[in-house]
């Protein structure tokens, strides 16, 4: 079930064929919601958004949110019922969104920090925090050497 109304961007086959390496697709409640998080939070740009789906760019990669109404064919959907956060034990990282700023942003906009920033003695300084699905976004930068 799509809740657009009018033209995609461009039409799905010519996006699929666009890509390569690898990508990640987020399935959420909501797309509006999430775009905002991706934003307000992590500084991503929107690439294109509709209720069904949106493209975010930031940090040198490429991801995509579809909605859960439009995997309702899919596999997945028998798993997307339950309150519990979504993709528990992966991590979201992104290298060079710096987790202060992040932090900050997620508990502006009432977002939970999971783990607030904090340098680790693998050399990074990273946040835990959790969009409207409960993924685990990860802004980290290099810890660096005064």
């Amino acid at each position: 079930m799509k809740l657009r109304t009018g033209s995609p961007w461009m039409p799905a086959n010519d996006y699929a064929g666009s890509l390569t390496g690898f990508t990640v697709n987020l399935i959420v409640r909501q797309v509006e919601a999430s775009v905002v998080f991706q934003q307000e939070v992590l500084g991503s740009s929107v690439i294109y958004s509709d209720p069904d789906f949106a493209v975010l760019r930031g940090y040198g990669a490429e991801w995509m949110l579809h909605a859960d109404h439009t995997y309702l064919e899919h596999p997945l959907h028998s798993l997307l019922t339950g309150d519990e956060g979504r993709g528990t034990g992966v991590e979201l990282r992104l290298h060079g969104c710096d987790p202060d700023a992040a932090q900050a942003a997620a508990e502006r906009s009432g977002f939970r920090v999971l783990s607030p920033a904090a340098d680790k003695a693998y050399g990074l300084r990273e946040a835990h925090i959790l969009d409207p699905d409960g993924y685990d976004w990860v802004p980290d930068i290099p810890i660096t050497q005064d």
